[in-house]
């Protein structure tokens, strides 16, 4: 007889808690970057990192145990393709103010 558990369909506790601290250690590595005072690009990775950082913080609630690692990408696809929308409007936008309004 086998008497073993099965499984859970997901992620376990340790992968969980290994993406868990990855995101988190990205954003402490990327202040880490912002706030040390020897390299202006070392500032400039720090900065694109923060951003990074901020749109991997929303992946956070997914890091429990059972849920699947797809569940986890699709979210991060949803999330970079939020930013990539954004990103165009703001574009499109500050290039439309500098054709209306700063030209003569």
């Amino acid at each position: 007889m086998n008497s073993s558990k099965p499984q859970p369909a997901g992620m376990s506790v340790k992968t969980a808690t290994n993406v868990e601290y990855a995101i988190i250690g990205i954003g402490a590595l990327a202040l880490f970057l912002i706030f040390q005072p020897f390299s202006l690009s070392l500032f400039g990775v720090g900065c694109a990192l923060v951003v990074f950082a901020g749109l991997m913080n929303n992946l956070l609630p997914l890091c429990e145990p059972g849920v699947p690692v797809s569940t986890l990408i699709k979210a991060g696809l949803v999330v970079a393709g939020i930013f990539v929308v954004v990103l165009i409007i703001a574009l499109t936008s500050a290039y439309l103010y500098g054709e209306l309004f700063v030209k003569p």
